[in-house]
């Protein structure tokens, strides 16, 4: 199966349990691998072939910056059922994390993967 990745996308939103986070823009690092089929375009070499990474880039940002969830496994379960909803992408797998949100440790947080089955 073939796959779409964005890597290393940061994003600034509210996330976390503790007062100060609910009012402070954290750091937070998203990498999603969506695998699909990419034959077609491959042999088109249309766009409205293909997953379009920048178009899911700009929905994932948006998302994030706005949803104000309190944990990393609540957002990446929103961006994979954002994911999902994109035309082609049979499953997805997105791993949410928190820079420096634990002394001693340069991130935090979680992966996921789900799929059109679950």
């Amino acid at each position: 199966m073939d796959k779409v990745f964005i890597k290393d996308l940061l994003v600034r939103g509210i996330i976390g349990v503790n007062d100060w986070e609910r009012e402070t823009l954290q750091d937070i690092l998203i990498n999603v691998v969506a695998f699909t089929d990419t034959c077609r375009v491959g042999k088109t070499d249309d766009l409205a072939d293909s997953v379009n990474y920048r178009t899911l880039a700009k929905k994932i940002q948006s998302h994030t910056e706005s949803s104000k969830r309190f944990t990393v496994e609540a957002l990446a379960n929103d961006l994979a059922v954002i994911c999902l909803e994109e035309k082609g992408v049979i499953k997805v797998n997105v791993r949410v994390e928190k820079p420096g949100a634990v002394r001693f440790a340069k991130s935090v947080g979680v992966e996921i993967e789900r799929s059109h089955d679950e």
